[in-house]
């Protein structure tokens, strides 16, 4: 079996080179933390794409929640995107929910147009405050460049969501890959491995100073030995 993937959220170059120097797989790179990260800047996404050879997946999202909000203000999204996908982005992090709680599929589209072919993308954690978790993975099924959920199993975070998380690690092949994040600790990593998930997702927990402080690679690293660790399998 192949390593698992470990994602580290990234505000920076400097947090994008000492996740690489840890042993990260890949970043997820966002403004704006207290708004539980947002789209950054072309210009951002430029210097970390410089500094690291790991992939870079780019946030787009303009307001904190998980509506896609005006047309005007998904039109700027769209805009966005586009430079940043003229600046070689190619991988990105997106999720929607209308308000009943579904995925909002005439946003989703419109982003994911704006995109173009080849694009891979996440569907954040809107996934974990949706109406209902299985409905929404049946209408975005086969949605284009859908690769990945990102979750916690729940709006609370790993420690509420485990035993959804333990439940969904038996979704077929052709379902997108779940990767875990919210709230993640190491003593979580045991039980969600042996379960058989593959790709973790983590941001204040390997900043040993918290979100004022940069990207500890000494922290990358203690996560990245844990996830290679041998698998007990009960």
């Amino acid at each position: 079996m192949s390593r698992p993937i470990f994602e580290v959220i990234a505000l920076g170059a400097d947090d994008a080179v000492a996740a690489e120097a840890g042993g990260a797989d890949r970043l997820e790179l966002v403004t704006d933390i207290a708004a539980d990260g947002l789209t950054p800047a072309r210009e951002t996404f430029a210097a970390v794409r410089a500094a690291v050879a790991i992939p870079i997946r780019v946030m787009l999202r303009a307001t904190d929640g998980f509506a896609a909000g005006s047309a005007a203000g998904l039109d700027a999204l769209c805009i966005a995107a586009d430079g940043l996908c003229s600046e070689g982005a190619d991988q990105f992090v997106l999720g929607f929910l209308n308000p009943s709680g579904g995925p909002d599929l005439p946003a989703l589209h419109t982003l994911i147009d704006a995109l173009g072919p080849g694009a891979r993308w996440t569907f954040h954690r809107a996934i974990d405050h949706s109406a209902d978790r299985a409905a929404l993975r049946a209408a975005l099924l086969g949605l284009p460049g859908l690769d990945t959920y990102l979750t916690a199993g729940s709006a609370r975070g790993v420690d509420s969501g485990l035993p959804t998380l333990l439940a969904e690690a038996a979704l077929p092949s052709s379902q997108p890959q779940l990767m875990v994040g919210g709230g993640l600790r190491q003593d979580h990593l045991p039980a969600l491995l042996s379960s058989g998930l593959t790709a973790f997702h983590v941001g204040g927990a390997v900043r040993s100073t918290g979100w004022s402080g940069p990207v500890d690679p000494d922290a990358v690293r203690a996560w990245r030995d844990t996830l290679d660790a041998p698998v007990t399998v009960p």
